[in-house]
């Protein structure tokens, strides 16, 4: 008496089934991907050392006494914390302080006001040139500042502005290539919906612009704003060739030339340093969220 036997037919599936390679599979893949992500927060690390090496040491140098700096220029940890040595340094630099902000306020406002508008214009309306226009104003980014200072210089002591705050906040605010391409990027990014409905409450361009669009883009203007600010800030060559006086000279100038008069030790230069940074971290700090969101949507269109 014979028997049959019948397979079973997942059972030979099962069989038949080539055997699953680790590499492809999800399994497999995690080592791969954790140690990309180790490499990332490595390098990251590093990069984070490098910077916050230098301004942990300055930091540390503006609290030492100037004995304790030369007997142990590298350590981070002072023997005694000298936290006067911040008033006599704002002490020195608060004219210069004062300069740089005024100058700093003037530009970051004016490139936002003009900036906008340009950007509104470019991206929004529609009119005869417009393209041509947006290409010829991206085309003077290309043209190196360096080659526009000796006429710039004969320009300018022409009409009498050396020697003056114009030089430094004129220019930036009558061209804000950067602020123009960017809010224009934003403005590009908003639906048409929103203009429709604003025309059907009565709204004409302008009113539109300023109630409905500009709300709308709040974080490309705080991206403008923050690297308007550090830019005019951090100018070091415009008051260099254009202001001749040390009363309208800004706190580049006045840490870079004026070190021997105002600033007589290191501790007191470090101090001055720090000082001159908190600005820029305290408004990049409050402009953070809105910042990297301004980028990141900026340059979707």
């Amino acid at each position: 008496m014979t028997h049959t036997l019948t397979a079973d037919p997942q059972a030979v599936r099962e069989q038949s089934r080539p055997p699953r390679s680790r590499r492809t599979g999800p399994r497999g893949g995690r080592p791969l991907a954790m140690a990309g992500r180790g490499g990332k927060l490595v390098l990251m690390t590093m990069l984070a050392i490098s910077f916050l090496t230098p301004l942990t040491w300055m930091v540390s140098a503006s609290l030492k006494t100037e004995q304790d700096i030369a007997e142990n220029p590298m350590g981070f940890i002072p023997q005694t914390w000298e936290w006067q040595n911040y008033a006599a340094a704002f002490e020195s630099i608060r004219p210069f302080f004062i300069n740089s902000a005024m100058l700093a306020a003037i530009n970051v406002v004016g490139v936002l006001v003009i900036g906008s508008i340009a950007g509104y214009a470019f991206g929004r309306l529609t009119f005869r040139g417009r393209d041509l226009a947006f290409s010829l104003v991206l085309a003077t980014a290309i043209i190196p500042g360096i080659v526009l200072i000796i006429p710039q210089y004969i320009i300018f002591q022409q009409i009498g502005w050396v020697d003056t705050f114009y030089p430094l906040w004129v220019p930036r605010v009558l061209t804000p290539v950067f602020g123009t391409f960017l809010l224009r990027q934003a403005f590009m990014t908003l639906p048409k919906e929103l203009e429709e409905a604003a025309k059907l409450d009565g709204l004409n361009t302008f009113g539109i612009y300023a109630r409905i669009m500009l709300p709308q883009v709040k974080p490309a203007l705080a991206a403008v704003g923050v690297f308007t600010f550090v830019e005019s800030w951090n100018d070091l060559f415009g008051p260099l060739i254009f202001i001749n006086s040390t009363q309208r000279q800004t706190l580049p100038i006045a840490l870079a030339q004026f070190q021997g008069e105002f600033f007589s030790t290191t501790n007191l230069l470090m101090a001055a340093s720090a000082i001159t940074v908190v600005p820029v971290i305290v408004i990049y700090l409050i402009a953070q969220k809105y910042f990297v969101q301004g980028i990141a949507t900026s340059g979707l269109k």
